[in-house]
């Protein structure tokens, strides 16, 4: 019985968390295979760990399905390099604490890099900071505080927040203030390729020189109305044009530059970090759906227009979090921070509330969903809690290396169903509802097991002996077997028998004990 949980055990494990790690994780899907998250510091390295029946061939590698934005469609996922793969996800802007919706975009493609990685991809996944923008300068001034030393604070604060939700630390994570020469050097290739102009100090880009604008997004240039987002300038040459550089003021951060002290506009950032570290060609660029129009259609425009060879495969984007059918933003004061959330709710039952849902889909935040969420969470770490316990307790009656036949076809299905779903655009909600079977199994095992021990244990007090004590007795019946001294074998048998210990012995040469009725009483009548 224990063998059977202990087959079963890591494949929970490596579902639940690739990653969960023996017993430190769970809907974390780790590295270890799951993927749905485990604990970690962002600084520790971490480690592939291996299990035998969760291995991926590499057939199964190159299944994989993302839906991609741009084509708004499933694809088969091929990397540019293979067995490589380059991820560039936009980060915060660092002015406040991080809200559900935040934590819905890095969960999920922290379980996007997490699977890349059980895929045994060489994954490069950047995710930036925006540490200057009008934002951060605002709460500044609110605050009375430095924009530069604001902005580091709240990196610190968001860095506490994904390790609370278990999500790993990405490959690099770089910061707008530390990459003025690369976002200078984008402008000024996109500037000499006739594709922005420059006024009073500032620079924008010119979508009327970019005749592909609006190609992720679908939006016809016409259709853009100028002052949703920002003021209207009356000096750009189409209300749509965007800033790539903005003109110091007064009591604002600058740095110097070919058109004089400023800083860069949003969007232009993410073209240059991402140049910096993946070049202008890789594989994935993800992030909120509310980035779709304007940021991630003006970095296609940005970054194709400073590089003609400038490409993203595969553009992917989660649905927002609402409340009452409303996008959650703190502009619409109807966000939940995560530390509200985990305040009251443990990270990883607000981890496994997001991942119940598509990741393209909204979700509706609610108290009763997180409720169901941290009953769920609760039922999976119960179950591993006791596998952990039953596996301690008979871990040396347990055959190594000997999986039963039923037992690996539930392994193997289980781990069949957590591929399919996961190769299927990261179906979460579908490789975490393959983990109800399976859980049941090992319930029902448990409890098995428990009235087995209680009946062994009974067995033994009426017999006068110990579990050790059996098992030396079998130990020297198998020495006297080995050696063909059978009268001395048998005579142990005997004696067992007549305490109601009966021996079981297996074809591949192991011997067991069962209760027994004791032989002397087995001829009277009951």
């Amino acid at each position: 019985m224990g063998m059977i949980l202990k087959c079963s055990k890591p494949l929970l494990v490596s579902i639940l968390s690739a990653p969960f790690s023996r017993l430190n994780c769970v809907i974390n899907l780790q590295n270890r295979q799951f993927c749905l998250s485990v604990r970690t510091h962002r600084n520790s390295e971490i480690k592939s760990s291996r299990i035998r029946c969760c291995s991926v061939s590499s057939q199964q590698k190159s299944e994989l399905w993302l839906y991609n934005t741009m084509s708004r469609e499933k694809e088969k996922f091929k990397p540019r390099v293979p067995g490589k793969v380059g991820i560039y996800v936009c980060g915060v802007t660092a002015y406040d604490l991080s809200h559900i919706g935040h934590a819905r975009v890095y969960v999920t493609f922290d379980v996007l890099f997490r699977y890349l990685r059980h895929l045994e991809y060489e994954v490069c996944y950047v995710r930036n900071f925006t540490d200057v923008d009008d934002k951060i300068i605002a709460r500044a001034n609110e605050l009375g505080e430095e924009p530069l030393s604001l902005s580091r604070r709240y990196c610190e604060e968001f860095h506490t927040d994904m390790e609370f939700l278990h999500c790993l630390p990405p490959s690099v994570e770089p910061r707008v203030s530390d990459h003025m020469p690369q976002i200078i050097d984008m402008i000024n290739k996109i500037l000499e390729n006739g594709c922005a102009y420059r006024i009073d100090g500032d620079v924008y880009f010119s979508v009327d020189k970019f005749p592909a604008y609006g190609k992720l997004s679908g939006r016809k240039l016409e259709d853009n109305r100028a002052g949703e987002r920002v003021a209207v300038d009356s000096r750009k040459k189409n209300s749509a044009d965007f800033a790539l550089w903005k003109a110091a003021k007064q009591g604002e951060p600058f740095w110097e530059s070919p058109w004089g002290p400023g800083r860069p506009g949003w969007h232009i950032e993410c073209s240059a970090m991402s140049a910096a570290y993946l070049g202008y060609s890789f594989d994935i660029h993800g992030g909120g759906m509310d980035l779709v129009f304007p940021h991630h259609e003006n970095e296609i425009a940005q970054s194709c227009s400073a590089c003609k060879h400038s490409n993203v495969s595969y553009w992917m984007h989660n649905g927002f979090v609402t409340v009452d059918s409303e996008k959650m933003s703190k502009s619409l004061g109807n966000f939940f921070t995560i530390r509200q959330v985990i305040d009251l709710y443990h990270s990883l039952a607000l981890r496994f509330f997001l991942l119940g849902t598509d990741y393209r889909s909204p979700v509706n935040f609610s108290n009763v969903r997180l409720e169901h969420a941290s009953d769920r969470a609760f039922y999976i770490y119960q179950t591993l809690h006791d596998c952990e316990a039953f596996i301690s307790q008979d871990d040396a009656t347990i055959e190594k290396g000997s999986i039963p036949p039923h037992i690996q076809t539930i392994n193997n299905k289980l781990h069949q169903d957590f591929v399919e779903s996961m190769s299927d655009d990261i179906n979460t909600p579908d490789a975490l509802a393959a983990l109800s079977d399976p859980l049941k199994t090992i319930n029902d095992l448990l409890h098995t097991s428990k009235v087995l021990r209680e009946l062994r244990a009974k067995a033994l007090k009426r017999a006068g002996l110990t579990e050790e004590q059996v098992l030396e007795q079998i130990k020297e019946r198998t020495a006297f077997r080995k050696n063909k001294e059978y009268e001395k074998s048998d005579a142990i048998r005997i004696s067992l028998e007549s305490l109601g210990i009966c021996l079981m012995d297996g074809k591949d040469g192991t011997t067991t004990w069962r209760p027994a009725v004791p032989s002397a009483l087995r001829e009277q009548h009951v």
